[in-house]
């Protein structure tokens, strides 16, 4: 089991920066591929990033492609998401997951341990 802690959410205007962190402890982080969720109030939770245990693949959502940056820092065991410009419609609880596998992966069912989350509410 890894525990996962987010942070770096909160209040912050359209076309701002924001940079997520995602703290593991536990077990051994580098061997984890390692996720990023996205709940919006009303809506199911989609897939935002993902990225494999070494960091040499990445996978995106389309609506976030060259606006989101997923990656990794195994010796911190630390994953970040860094978002370049936000738009109102990233407003959303932000989770952190990771996978006990050494591939890439973009099903929720794959990943095994979750964070609690961290808001992001973009304001205009």
């Amino acid at each position: 089991q890894v525990q996962l802690v987010e942070s770096g959410g909160g209040l912050v205007q359209a076309g701002g920066p924001l940079r997520l962190s995602c703290a593991a402890s536990g077990r051994t982080f580098s061997n984890y591929a390692m996720g990023w969720f996205r709940q919006a109030p009303g809506k199911e939770r989609e897939f935002v990033a993902a990225i494999n245990w070494s960091g040499s693949a990445t996978y995106y959502a389309d609506f976030v492609k060259g606006r989101f940056t997923i990656s990794r820092d195994n010796v911190k065991n630390t994953v970040y998401l860094q978002i370049k410009s936000l738009k109102i419609e990233d407003t959303a609880v932000y989770y952190c997951a990771a996978g006990d596998r050494s591939t890439i992966t973009i099903d929720a069912a794959d990943f095994d341990s979750w964070g609690q989350g961290t808001q992001v509410t973009v304001s205009s």
